[in-house]
């Protein structure tokens, strides 16, 4: 099994204050609304910020994505992770429906309950449009992690998530 590109989601309490921070240490953003998430790359470490979408910190993993950024032709779909963990007995606290084809996500929780979000934003290997921006068939925003094209987590159904709609990990 491919997870794809890891990086962490940090649930930040100032934006600006955290983008300085990080840009100290070496980090640059790549994306990011500016208002509500950004995402930042130092090397191949990716870091995400984001204000007011998630109530901690997340380990993220993006199928499709190299850890360089580079988009991966073949790789594990996340309904095939789904399958996969679910059959291993892991409980999947935040579903996606196992037949769909586009973007969608999943959020595991660990023994020590931290949140584990496996967030594909391309289509199905083999099912999408590679051209497209953000390779999700739709006119996006260009950011690794972005769900449906809004830099959030995406559900699979190929609609923007709001601010109330991204996953809320325990």
């Amino acid at each position: 099994m491919q997870l794809g590109a890891f990086s962490v989601s940090l649930a930040v309490k100032d934006l600006a204050a955290s983008r300085s921070f990080y840009e100290k240490l070496g980090f640059t953003v790549t994306g990011g609304d500016g208002e509500q998430y950004l995402m930042m790359i130092n090397g191949t470490t990716i870091l995400g910020l984001f204000h007011g979408l998630f109530e901690r910190n997340i380990l993220t993993f993006n199928p499709g994505l190299a850890q360089d950024t580079s988009r991966v032709a073949d790789f594990t779909d996340v309904r095939d992770i789904r399958a996969s963990v679910a059959g291993a007995g892991i409980e999947i606290a935040t579903d996606t429906d196992p037949h769909g084809t586009g973007p969608a996500s999943i959020v595991l929780v660990d023994p020590d309950d931290n949140p584990i979000l496996i967030d594909q934003f391309f289509p199905r290997p083999g099912d999408g449009d590679p051209g497209s921006e953000d390779g999700d068939g739709r006119p996006g925003d260009g950011i690794p992690g972005s769900g449906d094209g809004d830099g959030r987590p995406g559900n699979g159904d190929g609609q923007r998530a709001d601010a109330g709609t991204a996953p809320k990990p325990r």
